[in-house]
């Protein structure tokens, strides 16, 4: 069972983030000052870290770079109620893994935090991924399906290696957003549905079962075909 430290000082959010990762088969241990969440993060070998931004204490910001000087490398994703995309890159510069912007819906916050504990599960053959018949070569930027090669445009290699490499996993538009546009999703657009639209027709061939699938009101997730 993974285990989660959640630094919040917020009583009732942090109970929230803590009731929505037991649901997900995650166990936490909640601080609310930000010195001791940062003792706990270095002398208790947690498997992730959320993190709220503004704390008593410390910064947040403060922490997650402490946690990197001193090599420690647990996932760390931040939360809060700074929107700003400044604050964003700031807390992704002194090495958060994830930004996530209150109020937030806890469904998202924990799809979030399992991406980021399935990245620390080793990859042997970093260089391919494969799900199923389909597989992704990293370095020469080629993808196939069952032998047969897939022409894909760069923002759709983008979008099915981040797909493949959380393989299983509902992730939501706006995580799909971020990762593989690189900014604060628009509710507005509709510019993930038109690539995922494309994908689908470019990996599923005829008679081939589809492995990109739509979770109604929550996103999209990659799985091998039944």
């Amino acid at each position: 069972m993974a285990r989660v430290l959640v630094i919040e000082d917020d009583e009732v959010t942090a109970r929230e983030i803590v009731t929505e990762l037991a649901s997900h088969g995650m166990t936490a241990d909640w601080v609310a000052d930000g010195r001791e969440g940062l003792t706990r993060a270095l002398n208790d070998g947690y498997d992730i870290i959320t993190l709220d931004r503004l704390l008593p204490g410390m910064d947040g910001i403060d922490i997650v770079a402490a946690l990197r000087e001193r090599h420690i490398d647990t996932p760390v994703l931040m939360i809060s109620a700074l929107s700003d995309v400044d604050d964003r890159v700031r807390g992704l510069r002194a090495g958060g893994d994830d930004y996530l912007t209150k109020p937030f819906a806890p469904d998202e916050m924990a799809a979030r935090a399992e991406v980021l504990l399935r990245r620390r599960q080793p990859n042997v053959e970093s260089n391919r991924l494969r799900v199923g018949e389909l597989e992704l070569d990293l370095v020469r930027h080629v993808a196939n399906r069952n032998g047969q090669p897939l022409t894909l445009l760069p923002t759709e290699f983008r979008l099915l290696e981040f797909l493949m490499r959380n393989a299983g996993q509902v992730l939501t538009r706006t995580m799909i957003f971020e990762q593989v546009w690189g900014f604060h999703f628009d509710p507005g657009t509709n510019v993930i549905d038109v690539h995922i639209g494309r994908l689908r027709r470019k990996i599923d061939g005829p008679g081939q079962s589809p492995l990109i699938r739509t979770v109604r009101g929550s996103g999209y997730l990659l799985a091998p075909a039944d």
